[in-house]
């Protein structure tokens, strides 16, 4: 069965520069891995005060707009979550309210220690603030689910096979998996090169 597919960020040109062009796809019953980074590296989120002030709103946001996550990791820079969305148009809102309120707040966090408050918080040179996938199939579910799981010990935070506590399951993979398929919530047929390279 086909989804509808809706783009924004694009226009009417991939390309520009020689860049392509970060488009963000709204689609409803889906799978998604998403992604975020802190403008230059930044280590926001170094500090135990900050991360939870990301996990309450991420929580808050994730609820509120109907996105299930499966697996999220929070290192001191950046964030990847994977998780099933039943509105595809509740992304964008989600995302711009989740990241302007962790902005916000952690900012405030960063002055109350004396340290400056970053005016561009996310955003990077592009004007690119998270990138959003749409898992393909049940493969590429399993490699992202597990390249998240793995976060705080690929950054060297953890030892091998040892818990990272800013790591969170929310669903387990298999059940996750099957309820994916009875939905339809993968995006069978659409080629996703970039992702298949960066998650092996």
């Amino acid at each position: 069965m086909s989804k509808s597919i809706r783009r924004s960020g694009g226009g009417q040109k991939r390309v520009h520069r020689g860049k392509h062009r970060l488009e963000h796809w709204y689609i409803d019953s889906q799978v998604y891995f998403i992604t975020a980074r802190c403008r230059d590296r930044y280590p926001a989120f170094q500090s135990e005060e900050a991360k939870g002030v990301f996990w309450e709103r991420f929580e808050y946001y994730a609820a509120h707009f109907g996105f299930v996550p499966w697996v999220t990791s929070l290192m001191d820079n950046h964030y990847h979550t994977l998780g099933y969305l039943r509105e595809g148009g509740n992304l964008g809102p989600m995302m711009q309210r989740l990241h302007g309120s962790v902005a916000k707040l952690v900012n405030d966090v960063l002055e109350a220690k004396g340290l400056a408050r970053r005016q561009s918080f996310w955003r990077q040179s592009a004007n690119h603030d998270y990138f959003d996938g749409a898992i393909r199939d049940e493969k590429q579910a399993r490699r992202a689910y597990r390249y998240t799981l793995k976060q705080g010990e690929r950054h060297g935070v953890v030892g091998k096979g040892q818990a990272y506590p800013h790591t969170k399951v929310g669903v387990a993979l298999e059940p996750a998996i099957r309820r994916s398929h009875e939905l339809n919530a993968f995006l069978e047929g659409v080629p996703y090169k970039r992702y298949q390279r960066d998650a092996k």
